[in-house]
């Protein structure tokens, strides 16, 4: 059995424990095993605060007449019809657990990656590793860059891009493990 999700939310702070608190409830229903819910959602909060930060400006935009408006005219449930030139205040949050595996999306209307960053999956880390190749990490005084470190170490395969037109998509999956008394088990 499948089971797949989506929400939009607010950039706003509040919306990040919101994300987190709904996926381990997906997975504690669904009977994934604890350790591997805890990393999943420790690497969706990271990609939220992410998408909190980084995925546009903040507050509502203006606009053409110059007046404040959430929404403009536009269909308020299209989060990615936005006026050119103009940053979203929302971002989505997809997640699908089909069979052994858990996948999960946030995509936002932000500036995007820049072209470098693109992360690796588990086996080019791996092949890092067999090489001794140094992964450069960012100082431990550095203010950003330390939860995409975070978000490539929890999950099997991580992979950054750039949506067309603008904005950003993080998108990671692991491996599930599932309790004894699970729902969903895979047969």
């Amino acid at each position: 059995m499948s089971i797949w999700w989506s929400l939009h939310l607010r950039r706003e702070a509040a919306s990040v424990p919101l994300a987190r608190r709904f996926l381990l409830g997906t997975m504690e229903t669904a009977g994934v095993d604890p350790d591997i819910s805890f990393d999943l959602s420790l690497a969706l909060s990271e990609a939220c605060a992410n998408a909190v930060e980084h995925g546009g400006d903040h507050g509502d935009r203006e606009d053409r007449e110059g007046r404040s408006d959430r929404f403009g005219t536009r269909d308020p449930w299209d989060v990615w019809d936005e006026l050119p030139g103009a940053a979203s205040a929302q971002y989505r949050v997809t997640a699908y657990l089909d069979g052994e595996k858990c996948r999960i999306e946030v995509a936002d209307s932000g500036p995007g990656f820049p072209a470098r960053s693109t992360l690796r999956d588990s086996a080019e880390r791996y092949e890092d590793q067999q090489h001794h190749e140094p992964r450069q990490y960012p100082p431990l005084s550095a203010e950003d860059g330390r939860g995409l470190c975070l978000i490539e170490q929890l999950a099997d395969h991580v992979h950054f891009a750039n949506r067309p037109g603008r904005g950003a998509v993080v998108s990671f999956d692991k491996v599930l493990k599932w309790r004894k008394d699970a729902l969903l088990m895979v047969s």
